[in-house]
């Protein structure tokens, strides 16, 4: 496991990666801010949703893309203590000669 903590302002974010054994590699990004209301939480990836006044609410959309191109999943949603926590896991790349991962 890694992990990366900014400070700013009185903001914080965490990154944390895990391996996730032989399959993949999860990656969590959590904040200290507002968090999400429960229409956020299940638009927050859409193209052209934003949560801000200037958000051209394509910044998640994208990130969706990329990560389901490469098969992976992600997830958003509040957390208790405040805050929000956005996470992805994504498979390891494998050689032309590299047999499946089971």
């Amino acid at each position: 496991m890694s992990r990366m903590t900014g400070k700013e302002h009185g903001r914080i974010i965490n990154v944390i990666s895990e391996d996730c054994g032989s399959h993949s590699v999860v990656v969590r990004v959590e904040d200290n801010g507002k968090g999400l209301d429960t229409i956020a939480s299940e638009r927050i990836f859409e193209a052209f949703f934003s949560t801000k006044p200037e958000g051209a609410g394509m910044g998640l959309a994208i990130c969706r893309s990329i990560i389901e191109s490469h098969g992976g999943t992600r997830a958003a949603r509040s957390l208790a203590s405040g805050g929000s926590a956005f996470k992805f896991a994504v498979p390891y790349a494998r050689g032309a000669n590299e047999p499946e991962a089971t």
